[in-house]
């Protein structure tokens, strides 16, 4: 299996990589919509429906898959041999991000039902602030794998 893993480890890294560019476009366009479905929609109407529909699909058509195809290929690339020293705190720091950014994507998943349910209480501002935490964890993962600063 080993051998395997080392023979096709650009491969992994390759669809690692486009797995989580996938994953982040809708970590950074799901709750931009939640903006728009909190600022500027009713909570029943037409507009209501087609937002929902739109934050669905994305979740489930788009991030859930590019989410577990990016854990897959992440989790592959950490099973291949002697490609990862655990030693380092790089590793590490990369690991909590990750386990970050997946708590986001499920708050996101949480946050989309209140929408369903027309039970949302929070305005806008508040899905503007959310909006940058991808961001903030974006940047310590690519430090920590392109940088190694620890």
């Amino acid at each position: 299996m080993s051998e395997i893993l080392q023979n096709s480890y650009q491969w992994l890294k390759a669809l690692h990589v486009i797995s989580v560019v996938a994953w982040m476009a809708g970590l950074f366009y799901l709750p931009r919509l939640f903006v728009y479905h909190a600022e500027a929609v009713s909570t029943s109407g037409e507009t209501h429906t087609l937002f929902q529909t739109m934050e669905r699909r994305l979740l489930r058509a788009i991030m859930n898959p590019a989410m577990i195809a990016s854990w897959i290929f992440g989790l592959l690339m950490v099973a291949t041999p002697d490609r990862i020293d655990w030693s380092q705190g790089w590793p590490w720091v990369k690991l909590v991000a990750v386990l970050g950014m997946t708590w986001f994507h499920m708050w996101c998943a949480r946050t989309r039902k209140t929408f369903e349910a027309g039970t949302n209480q929070k305005p806008g501002r508040y899905f503007r602030i959310m909006n940058e935490v991808p961001t903030l964890f974006l940047i310590i993962i690519v430090v920590m794998v392109i940088v190694q600063p620890i």
